[in-house]
């Protein structure tokens, strides 16, 4: 789903209706492409946040809260000189194009009132926020466009601020019906009217044309010479007569538990059961960024991490390949004793000088009463005897190698175990808090040296993801290894209750019962918890341990997070991922 320029209008509405008049307290930038402007407002505080980024570019109220780096970019620099303490007086939307400014009332360096405007255009990959001064002039900008970048439109301070280049088409908020069935009358009919619709008019993504055509049709894919002009006009224009009223109802659409389309207005095209109402748009933008925000963000804060655990577990699969061929090999043991048997038993045949001789091995008896030839290479350098010898060394070898390659490939194995819990650790990763973490535990498995200029981190206390159960008992789940490790052997009571996904990777979850007996459905929201915080969280029936803390022990020189326990129940749950979030505590 792109932001479209109805969703923009959407957004517009909400900040020109609860932001103007207030003024910009605090000013973050949390990542390169996003900016958030903390304001103060007659309702209260209010998070207005602007990605200008090429994947989730788009403006509107928030409620995410984000790390923000130890040190600001340049651009959050100049945006805090230029426009802190700031007072929003307007917000406009270019036509209906997807961008729009912010009319800023502020002082400048030697204290005088002056006028500042922000500039967002939510416009894709070509996505910026742009700062200029009451003459239109570009101050600075998230991302400066020059001439090798652009032949078209220059975007560089001191120049005269310019809406990118129109494109050729109509704006639906100024068409008439007359500009709607000349351009109709000239699509090609075998071409769907969605395509028309995209084509002609601006600011119009895929779903809203859908919609357009599903309600004048009953189909999203009608073609345009299927479709009854008047019917398609009156659809059309219902649309945007809403959005100049200002009747906007943002929408969300879920399949499977899961966001896949918003809107500012219902799609009907899903059907109502997929459709889920909010009362901003920002919450719905929330609900369906959240996620995807927090994945991007981990991504580009925990890259070093990644490459480093993506080497070693390229590494340590070469190696276990390799030392899997060796064993393989080693089954072999038993052809060279024979060898070296069937030397000895014939050396009086052999003489030095032989390079391949055939033999009778009378301990294989084929059907037809005849016993097996067996062909042996010799070394031609050596006697019958030293031959032999060498095939009997070649046997003890491979009886040790066996019992040396089983440890390694054990040890190995371990190794790749572990590394796959921290990726499951990274996909739970929520903050720089927790990166920290996953850094420091890697340092204490003795990766230190792969991590270029790690410093090691004085200990903090772990901020663990914390639930409640629909009965109102604890839960308590570690997002990586250290929080694993402080939930089970520094948080958890012998009586509480321990619970991890079998035979994966995954958090370890307690559910804190003080002194209480837990219910039947405090076991299982435990367990769901359990199994939405694994590998296998997508899975149906998924299989949970779970048994008391007081059994749950550390291995000697095991990996941090790595428990053994003897002692325990299984069950099998579904992990309902929107019932987990709710009893999430914040």
């Amino acid at each position: 789903m792109a932001f479209d320029a109805g969703m923009l209008a959407a957004c517009v509405h909400e900040i020109a209706r609860d932001a103007v008049g207030g003024r910009i307290d605090r000013i973050n930038q949390p990542t390169r492409d996003e900016v958030v402007l903390i304001l103060r407002t007659q309702n209260g505080a209010r998070r207005l946040l602007i990605n200008a980024g090429p994947n989730n570019p788009r403006l509107g109220f928030t409620a995410a809260q984000a790390d923000n780096p130890d040190k600001p970019p340049m651009f959050c620099i100049v945006l805090r000189k230029q426009i802190a303490g700031a007072r929003i007086v307007a917000v406009r939307q270019f036509g209906f194009e997807r961008a729009c400014e912010i009319e800023l009332d502020a002082r400048d360096e030697l204290g005088f009132d002056t006028k500042r405007f922000l500039i967002a255009e939510v416009m894709g990959k070509y996505s910026n926020l742009i700062l200029t001064d009451e003459k239109k002039k570009v101050i600075s900008s998230l991302k400066l466009v020059d001439f090798t970048t652009s032949s078209k439109r220059q975007v560089l301070p001191s120049m005269t601020y310019e809406m990118p280049p129109a494109q050729d088409k109509l704006d639906p908020m100024t068409a008439s019906a007359e500009d709607f069935d000349r351009e109709f009358d000239k699509f090609p009919p075998e071409r769907a009217a969605e395509k028309f619709i995209t084509s002609t008019f601006l600011g119009i993504c895929a779903a809203t044309a859908r919609e357009i055509v599903f309600t004048a049709t009953r189909h999203t894919d009608t073609p345009i010479k299927y479709c009854d002009r008047e019917i398609l006009r009156q659809r059309f224009f219902d649309v945007f007569e809403r959005i100049k009223r200002g009747e906007f109802e943002p929408t969300l659409i879920v399949s499977d538990g899961a966001p896949v389309e918003y809107s500012f207005f219902p799609l009907s095209q899903y059907g109502e059961d997929a459709c889920r109402s909010y009362a901003t748009a920002g919450e719905v933008l929330d609900a369906y960024f959240g996620e995807r925000d927090r994945e991007q963000r981990v991504r580009q804060r925990a890259s070093d991490l990644m490459r480093l655990l993506t080497n070693a577990e390229s590494r340590i699969q070469r190696k276990l390949e390799a030392q899997r061929g060796e064993l393989a090999d080693c089954e072999r043991g038993e052809e060279y004793k024979s060898a070296g048997d069937l030397i000895t038993a014939n050396i009086y045949m052999l003489s030095r000088g032989d390079r391949e001789v055939e033999l009778t091995d009378y301990s294989r008896e084929l059907e037809d009463g005849q016993f097996e030839k067996v062909k042996i290479t010799l070394d031609e350098r050596l006697s019958p005897a030293a031959n032999a010898q060498k095939y009997y060394k070649k046997y003890a070898k491979t009886k040790k190698a066996k019992i040396e390659l089983a440890k390694q490939i054990a040890i190995g194995e371990r190794e790749l175990e572990y590394i796959w819990s921290v990726f499951d650790a990274m996909t739970h990763a929520e903050s720089a808090a927790d990166l920290a973490e996953i850094r420091d535990e890697l340092y204490r498995s003795g990766y230190a040296s792969k991590m270029k200029n790690y410093v090691k981190q004085k200990s903090q206390k772990p901020d663990v993801a914390r639930f409640l159960t629909t009965d109102g008992m604890t839960v308590l789940c570690g997002k990586n290894n250290i929080q694993n490790e402080y939930i089970t052997f520094r948080l958890a009571d012998r009586e509480d209750w321990w619970f991890h996904a079998k035979g994966t990777q995954g958090s370890h979850v307690l559910l804190v019962t003080d002194g209480r007996e837990p219910t039947d459905r405090d076991f299982t929201e435990a367990a769901e918890i359990a199994a939405a915080f694994s590998r296998v969280r997508d899975g149906d029936n998924v299989a949970v341990d779970y048994t008391k803390a007081k059994n749950i022990k550390r291995p000697a020189d095991g990996k941090p997070g790595l428990v053994i326990y003897h002692t325990n129940w299984t069950c099998y749950v579904t992990p309902d991922k929107e019932k987990i979030n709710s009893m999430r505590k914040k």
